[in-house]
């Protein structure tokens, strides 16, 4: 069964028009050249509320299993994405907002300022990435190879790890 997938854009310039949105469809993009079907895609205001919805609606009235924030993860004060995240998520799944920043921290050190969390919401995975288009590039080429085991345990397919171990 194929990966369905949302992008949301997180943006207050972006949302009123005075901005091009460049991650939503770098990130959309991405999926899809991974064999991912985004079922949506979409730009919404840094509004807690509105990021709040959209996610509620993505998730439990779309069923997709992904969605994919870009936007909103820094210090700025309408920086709200984590929280809006936070609110909606059920079980938080921090080892892959933790392995963003990580790897982020090898390309740049300011990597570390993202805020971005990750979790479940019902059997649909959340995550928040950062509002750069090369955030966004170097935050999937981590994710990718991890995506589709971690969305097979989410549906409760597949739930057993296949580690192959070498004899030292």
């Amino acid at each position: 069964m194929p990966i369905r997938a949302a992008v949301v854009t997180v943006s207050d310039r972006g949302y009123a028009g005075e901005r091009e949105d460049v991650s939503g469809p770098v990130l959309a993009d991405l999926l899809r050249a991974s064999g991912i079907e985004v079922v949506a895609q979409t730009i919404v205001p840094d509004e807690p509320d509105q990021i709040r919805q959209t996610l509620v609606h993505l998730t439990d009235e779309l069923g997709v299993d992904l969605v994919l924030t870009t936007g909103g993860t820094g210090f700025t004060p309408r920086d709200r994405t984590p929280e809006a995240t936070r609110a909606v998520i059920e079980r938080e799944t921090p080892g892959l907002a933790e392995v963003v920043r990580l790897e982020g921290y090898h390309q740049t050190p300011l990597a570390v300022l993202s805020r971005g969390i990750a979790g479940l919401r019902g059997r649909a995975l959340i995550i928040n990435l950062p509002g750069s288009p090369k955030a966004v590039r170097e935050g999937m080429q981590i994710l990718l190879p991890i995506l589709p085991h971690a969305v097979r345990m989410a549906r409760g397919v597949d739930t057993e790890h296949h580690h192959q171990t070498q004899a030292k």
